[in-house]
């Protein structure tokens, strides 16, 4: 059985999978921070901004069209 160890034979594994934990990390951080209440609330409010405004959209179109 080999012994050493496989990080130590491919140092550029050791810098794949600190990258790999990197990237990660700031994955768990930005979805952290989108579902934080006052991010999550903003969010709603613009979804809904943004829904009333192409409803909006829709109806001027559809009465210009009449």
């Amino acid at each position: 059985m080999d012994s050493i160890d496989p990080v130590a034979r491919h140092p550029g594994d050791l810098r794949l999978q600190r990258s790999v934990d990197d990237t990660l990390r700031t994955i768990a951080a930005a979805c952290a921070e989108r579902d934080a209440p006052p991010v999550k609330a903003a969010r709603r409010q613009l979804a809904a901004v943004y829904g009333a405004t192409r409803l909006s959209r829709r109806r001027d179109r559809l009465r210009a069209a009449s």
